[in-house]
């Protein structure tokens, strides 16, 4: 896989998959920047070096169909911001005015498709699409991890049509700490998965156990496994469908010699909306009528003792429903022990992303991927299609 600094882009249409899919408020203003941050690197490389960049980006589910709300008119307007030079939004992503667009760009020039989500053939890596994408461009570049996991037209499709392809800064840096990570990681290992489900993790936790010295679940995932033990967990969100799969993996670990760690008490409520009613207890006594909505501090402690003799931990989900005043306290603690950490922290996931910059933080970490999803496919083990397709 080439990278772009590899790559001649001289006087030429660069044509690059971005993940620009940044939240915005009912003003039309972006409220977070990271992402665009995170891609200005590439897309000054190519101005640098006297190309022409035409970005394209998904934003929202727009389910096919043109929609004002998804516009990334607000995109354009941050990007140009942080730029520092006009950045024009096309009409489409696609057409005959789109391509007299490109075709009338000089070098050092920026163009940024509308919503690639406005039509159908994107998420069905539709060949038609495909082709007519590749029309605006003479290389192809992919800085778009975040989506790397998914085979879609703008990410697999579009990279058939090239010769010249490569990866971005940002695809290249992700790729670099995400999976050499993995592959070679300075022992003891620790990984800290958490978020709702096992169902969404089961793949990550069975890869992963194979290669990790400790691991560490929090979240409503620990409901699953605590229950598939006999403890009985209230009306806390649990998986029964998984006991077996739980039960199954505990002693995988036990025999590999890889220490699991689930909360010893956890902070339960009647209910998410309640405020000021959330109090921790032992996880044996969790009450009939609560639930289970963050770890509690003994738990943080645990955890907190667990980690600071890992050279390497990789983090992915949130420790309870930290959007909620009540249930905060292990994500931030969780934070807070991994910011004074001396091992390698790289951390993944959009929400423990945002728990990380609302604390302002980020400074703390080695590394925060952009990638949610991909990221977990890279924990599973899977190939990405993102990155195959460079190939």
């Amino acid at each position: 896989m080439k990278s772009i600094k590899e790559i001649d882009i001289e006087n030429k249409r660069v044509l690059i998959r971005a993940d620009l899919n940044v939240p915005i408020d009912d003003e039309g203003n972006v409220t977070d920047p990271n992402r665009i941050k995170q891609f200005l690197p590439t897309l000054k490389e190519v101005l640098d070096r006297s190309g022409k960049a035409i970005v394209m980006s998904h934003l929202g589910r727009p389910d096919g169909k043109s929609d004002p709300r998804y516009s990334l008119k607000p995109v354009a307007k941050a990007m140009e911001e942080l730029l520092g030079k006009p950045v024009k939004l096309a009409p489409d992503c696609i057409g005959q005015e789109v391509e007299a667009l490109v075709n009338e760009m000089g070098n050092g020039d920026v163009i940024l498709l509308e919503n690639l989500r406005f039509h159908k053939g994107e998420k069905e890596n539709d060949a038609e699409f495909s082709s007519m994408l590749a029309k605006l461009g003479d290389v192809y570049i992919n800085d778009a991890f975040a989506t790397a996991h998914r085979a879609h037209t703008s990410i697999v499709g579009v990279a058939k049509h090239f010769s010249e392809k490569g990866c971005g800064l940002l695809l290249e840096k992700e790729i670099k700490y995400c999976s050499e990570t993995l592959e070679n990681p300075a022992r003891p290992f620790c990984v800290i998965l958490g978020g709702a489900k096992v169902k969404t993790k089961l793949k990550a936790l069975i890869n992963i156990s194979t290669k990790a010295d400790k691991i560490i679940i929090g979240g409503a995932m620990a409901n699953t496994f605590l229950a598939s033990q006999g403890i009985q967990m209230g009306k806390s969100l649990v998986e029964r469908d998984y006991f077996g799969e739980a039960i199954k993996l505990i002693a995988d670990l036990a025999r590999r010699e890889c220490t699991l760690y689930l909360p010893v008490d956890v902070v339960v409520g009647p209910n998410i909306s309640e405020k000021g009613v959330g109090r921790p207890v032992p996880v044996q006594e969790i009450p009939a009528d609560c639930m289970a909505l963050d770890i509690g501090p003994a738990t943080s402690i645990l955890y907190k003792e667990a980690i600071q003799t890992c050279e390497t931990i990789i983090w992915n989900g949130p420790m309870g429903m930290f959007e909620h005043e009540d249930y905060a306290a292990g994500t931030t603690d969780m934070i807070e022990t991994l910011a004074q950490c001396h091992g390698m922290t790289v951390i993944g996931g959009g929400d423990t992303d945002a728990a990380i910059h609302k604390m302002q933080l980020a400074h703390k970490f080695d590394y925060i991927s952009t990638g949610g999803g991909a990221f977990l496919a890279l924990l599973e083990g899977k190939p990405l299609p993102g990155i195959e397709a460079l190939q």
